[in-house]
């Protein structure tokens, strides 16, 4: 795993620096953003958690999602599923190259000067949502890049494997 500190979050949001410029794709600056995009429709009343994802294609297509919490608790989806089981319905075929994940309190979040107040420094994604990706891995049959970002972080997963060295495999 790779992590890439951010001195000046609106800098990397515009995707200013050198220095983030070489160890971040022109499509990851874009994909962040949607997934940023995306937090803001989330629907977290219980929790105040707010996360988007967006899922990169091969063919450049972006699919998008957000976290979606029921007052029965175990109802909710997280964004990453939320993002991977709609993109699985519409493009079978998949063929996803990344993934963008950002959270935290709050949504209220308009511009990139206001962004970093509203998420954390970078999250991991849940078990459940580590084996969904899992799954996508050994179904296309190639490592998923994940981009965990937050205020002050990006960091950059190869594979799932690093941040699920056991998942199950039938």
């Amino acid at each position: 795993m790779n992590t890439i500190s951010i001195a000046n979050f609106p800098d990397f949001w515009n995707g200013k620096g050198t220095e983030i410029s070489e160890k971040l794709k022109s499509s990851d600056f874009e994909l962040i953003r949607e997934a940023i995009k995306a937090r803001k429709n989330a629907y977290a009343p219980y929790s105040g958690f707010y996360v988007g994802a967006a899922l990169l294609f091969k063919d450049g297509t972006i699919i998008t999602g957000n976290n979606q919490e029921n007052s029965a608790f175990p109802s909710g989806l997280c964004a990453e599923r939320t993002a991977i089981f709609y993109a699985a319905a519409q493009r079978p075929e998949l063929g996803i190259t990344t993934l963008a994940i950002v959270g935290g309190p709050g949504k209220d979040i308009t511009t990139p000067e206001h962004l970093h107040g509203g998420l954390l420094d970078s999250i991991v994604p849940c078990a459940a949502c580590l084996q969904v990706i899992n799954d996508i891995e050994q179904r296309q049959k190639s490592p998923l890049r994940i981009l965990l970002a937050g205020n002050k972080e990006v960091r950059i997963v190869d594979s799932v494997r690093e941040l699920l060295p056991y998942g199950f495999i039938l």
